[in-house]
């Protein structure tokens, strides 16, 4: 008896859980915001085939952000515009979001004043993008009693932004631009490159004349046993007609 007593509470467990995974997925379907199905957030611009993941961060300021299209912005990611609700910001918008941007789960996107975010940019999760920062002009005012400064943030399409970076007042970022997770970047940073660091600096950069400087990197050559044969070796590897046939000149 006291086994049967087990099966049926493990029965009616595994039930449980089937019913409470299957009402979450329900709720995070339908409280994802898109296009067709905003909710009570009108953004002045939402892209076909945009979807903000539930649930959701804080949203403010909806009116002057301006999401692309095929953009996909996870779970509790902040965006806002202004520096609270109900402000009016004027004809312009003040975030701008590029078409095919991923912005990762628990990301922030603060911007007091304008911020610029290029196509097919990829952000991973916790990234912190801001316009504002604190002032410290009065040594003896408590700090968070300083009106904050603000500066206008670009960063370029085709970026990857690394987990947990943080992109400060200021900074304008070039197109194809690798942010390394946890970096602080602030200032310019050029096209094709690769930043790391707090304060962020430029560890490696392509251009058309020099190609990429430091050179990259070219792994060692994997030894061929002794003894094998191309078919053997383009079965192993998944190699191609043409490569076969190259191996195939070796032997």
């Amino acid at each position: 008896m006291p086994k049967s007593k087990n099966t049926f509470s493990s029965w009616r467990g595994r039930l449980a859980q089937r019913a409470v995974h299957a009402g979450w997925a329900w709720v995070q379907r339908a409280g994802s915001v898109t296009a067709e199905r905003p909710g009570r957030l009108r953004f002045g611009a939402l892209g076909a085939h945009s979807r903000l993941a539930f649930p959701l961060g804080t949203v403010f300021g909806e009116p002057w952000i301006h999401v692309g299209s095929h953009c996909i912005v996870g779970e509790q990611v902040t965006l806002t515009a202004g520096l609270m609700p109900d402000l009016d910001l004027g004809p312009a918008p003040i975030l701008r979001i590029g078409d095919g941007v991923v912005l990762g789960r628990g990301s922030h996107v603060i911007a007091d004043t304008t911020v610029t975010i290029g196509s097919d940019c990829y952000f991973g999760p916790y990234v912190y993008v801001t316009s504002t920062n604190h002032s410290y002009d009065d040594p003896h005012e408590p700090i968070g009693k300083q009106w904050p400064r603000m500066e206008p943030v670009e960063i370029g399409p085709g970026c990857w932004i690394g987990t947990g970076a943080v992109i400060l007042p200021g900074a304008r970022i070039g197109r194809n631009v690798v942010v390394a997770a946890g970096a602080v970047v602030r200032g310019e940073v050029p096209d094709h490159a690769v930043v790391a660091g707090a304060p962020a600096r430029v560890v490696r950069r392509w251009t058309a004349e020099e190609g990429w400087q430091p050179p990259l990197r070219t792994p060692a050559p994997v030894p061929i046993p002794p003894g094998a044969t191309a078919e053997g070796l383009s079965a192993l590897a998944g190699l191609d007609e043409a490569a076969v046939a190259r191996l195939a000149e070796l032997d």
